[in-house]
């Protein structure tokens, strides 16, 4: 058995770089945990570091521009792990994950996009934990104008 791979050592060699995460705009919680289950409330590409990204994939994004929303997305979601539960190394399993790509009628690359979110949790916790269930679907609109929205279950270690 291969040793459980460092998310923060990963993250690091990427290049990448945890935010705080944003306070939710409305009466809901970024994270709920039952158990070993955790829910993450849905992010989207909004960061101090990288901006907002505003506005419909297949008319004002690429879908290989939405592919980096969505690796930004992930990146909001690692943050809330981090700030919540106090390390992502103790992220046992990436279970499912929900991504919404605010598009147009005709666009019908969605899998494309949310591959961004998709890509970044088996860069960082490899694929024997980042590998997850995953829907992709295209909505008419989000909240806010956001290009992509994505929401997360997984399975966590008992704090110590």
């Amino acid at each position: 058995m291969t040793d459980k791979p460092d998310p923060y050592d990963r993250l690091l060699a990427l290049g990448l770089t945890l935010s705080p995460p944003l306070a939710p705009v409305a009466n809901f919680v970024g994270l709920v945990q039952v158990d070993k289950l955790v829910f993450l409330s849905g992010q989207g590409p909004v960061s101090p570091i990288h901006g907002y990204r505003l506005g419909k994939v297949g008319r004002d994004y690429t879908a290989e521009e939405g592919y980096d929303h969505a690796r930004i997305v992930g990146l909001n979601l690692l943050s809330v792990l981090h700030h919540e539960l106090g390390s992502l190394s103790r992220v046992v399993r990436v279970v499912k994950l929900l991504g919404m790509v605010n598009a147009t009628p005709d666009f019908a690359a969605h899998p494309a996009v949310i591959n961004g979110c998709s890509d970044l949790f088996v860069e960082v916790f490899g694929p024997d934990i980042g590998k997850h269930a995953r829907s992709a679907v295209g909505v008419g609109s989000l909240p806010g104008n956001i290009s992509v929205e994505i929401e997360a279950i997984l399975v966590v270690e008992e704090s110590a």
